[in-house]
């Protein structure tokens, strides 16, 4: 008895192939050959003139076929139906097999090349380490090539940080730099066109700049304004990227690239004679620095800090504007200097996080938030922790200390002292002088002075508010933008700008 094999059913008409002796239905491999010009079972060419017929004993000749009952034309319907059902279930084993035979290959294929990756890394690292180990027994620090971006410290690799004092260089100028200043804070006086409490209380909405960023992951979380270059700013979003915008022409000048996680916060480093410098701290434990090239008119990366081993919470100028100061939640806080970019400190692991980062006007202290409520001041030039100021336990438990702003007469900071309600604390007495409850719904985010330190605002998930400072009285508040993630004071108090989602938007005085 022989068997079909497409069927796999005792042949009627059976035939035989020539070439490679397989037997099949005259009708089905006919088919076959009419569709494909192939054998099934092997692939090789085949042709209806390689079939040749089997003459089977009259004794064993099939029954008499289905055409000769009384419904002849809907059993060849059936026929026909039946060998094509029995054709595409061979044609689909086929491909089952051979798609058993790619998925192992591709298995196979992955599984090395998982091998060759591991061999790579393991040996990258190697070298990482070697190269490490060469670096801090030389104390060499790689030059960068063709002016391009230094790279501070190796991704995973520690930095040899300075946990004394900075450089005696550093601490004569910041001690000039102090008493320059405290000077000048002392007979300072508001100036003449500086806005007054009452050209506060008109401020009204002036300009909406949407879309900013990449809208996923959507949202700003910091903003810089331009002192030199009014109507200019620079925002840090989720999206990894630093956009600096121009008011004016309402145009992005530069989208800055090299974070590869969100961007905590942005600065501007301004000063008359030297480059202009955008500063970036995120999430991804490194700080990046760009510098205007004058004759391109575009922003060049300089550098890329990698000193800590967390995310860089916070990122503010020296009032010196010769070094940039960095905090983390690795529980350190760094000094930089902005000419060659090197670390000149580091300091010694605290006991908490820092979450928060603010310079004294005059540059000699420093105050850092923590995830425990308490607020470190910090001596920069020694690095000895001056004063340490927590909100009364009777009124607030733990919080995070997330935003921190001082006075620019020096005298005060401002801090919240519980998840809705800020504190104003006098630094000469080292206690609290006031606290504003916002509401129990209310959520601080951002806080800070104005330049003229006559008026302070807060920000958080229902708007912005703005308070007069001394009489703490509100003066205005904003409660149709939610969820704002950061504001700044415009020039001489005439405008506030507010950041929320892709959206900034300025408020002021009605022209």
């Amino acid at each position: 008895m022989y068997f079909c094999g497409i069927s796999g059913e005792a042949p009627q008409d059976p035939v035989i192939s020539a070439k490679s002796g397989h037997v099949y239905e005259r009708r089905l491999i006919l088919k076959y050959i009419t569709e494909n010009g192939t054998e099934p079972l092997t692939g090789d060419k085949l042709e209806e003139s390689d079939l040749l017929t089997i003459k089977a004993s009259p004794k064993a000749a099939a029954p008499r076929p289905p055409t000769a009952t009384s419904i002849p034309a809907l059993l060849h319907t059936l026929q026909n139906e039946w060998d094509a059902l029995v054709l595409e279930t061979f044609g689909l084993r086929q491909q089952y097999n051979n798609t058993r035979q790619e998925l192992s290959y591709a298995l196979y294929a992955q599984d090395a090349a998982n091998r060759v990756i591991a061999r790579l890394v393991r040996e990258r690292d190697a070298a990482r380490e070697a190269l490490s180990n060469v670096q801090a027994t030389l104390t060499v620090t790689p030059a960068p090539a063709n002016g391009g971006d230094v790279d501070m410290a190796e991704e995973g690799g520690e930095a040899a940080p300075q946990e004394g004092v900075l450089p005696k260089e550093i601490v004569d100028e910041i001690d000039k730099t102090q008493q320059a200043l405290s000077t000048t804070r002392k007979k300072r006086k508001v100036p003449a066109g500086y806005t007054s409490a009452a050209g506060v209380k008109t401020f009204t909405a002036k300009h909406t700049i949407a879309s900013l960023h990449s809208p996923s992951p959507a949202g700003i979380n910091s903003i810089a304004l331009s002192r030199f270059n009014l109507g200019r700013f620079v925002t840090g979003g989720n999206d990894k990227i630093v956009q600096l915008y121009d008011r004016g022409t309402d145009k992005v000048l530069a989208t800055l690239k090299g974070h590869t996680k969100r961007v905590n916060q942005v600065a501007f480093r301004e000063r008359e004679g030297d480059p202009t410098l955008v500063l970036s701290a995120g999430a991804d434990k490194i700080a990046k620095i760009w510098a205007h090239d004058e004759a391109s008119g575009e922003y060049q990366p300089r550098a890329t800090i990698r000193t800590h081993k967390s995310d860089v919470t916070g990122i503010v100028v020296h009032p010196t504007s010769t070094f940039v100061m960095l905090s983390s939640l690795d529980k350190t806080y760094s000094a930089h200097n902005l000419s060659d970019f090197a670390q000149v400190y580091h300091s010694a692991p605290s006991e908490d996080p820092f979450t928060a980062l603010g310079v004294h006007p005059d540059g000699a202290l420093l105050a850092l938030g923590t995830p425990t409520s308490k607020i470190q001041i910090c001596d920069v030039r020694s690095g000895e922790v001056a004063a340490c100021i927590t909100p009364p336990e009777a009124t607030t438990g733990p919080f995070t200390i997330n935003t921190l702003s001082f006075s620019e007469n020096g005298y005060h900071l401002l801090a919240p002292d519980s998840l809705s309600s800020v504190a104003i604390w006098d630094l000469r007495k080292m206690k609290a002088t006031h606290s504003i409850a916002l509401g129990d719904s209310f959520k601080v985010s951002r806080v800070v002075y104005d330049w003229g330190a006559q008026y302070l605002g807060v920000a958080g998930n229902e708007g912005v508010r703005l308070y007069a400072h001394k009489t703490w009285e509100e003066l205005i508040r904003f409660d149709d933008l939610a969820d704002v993630t950061d504001i700044v004071f415009g020039e001489e108090g005439k405008e506030i700008w507010a950041t929320s989602g892709r959206e900034v938007r300025i408020w002021g005085v009605p022209e």
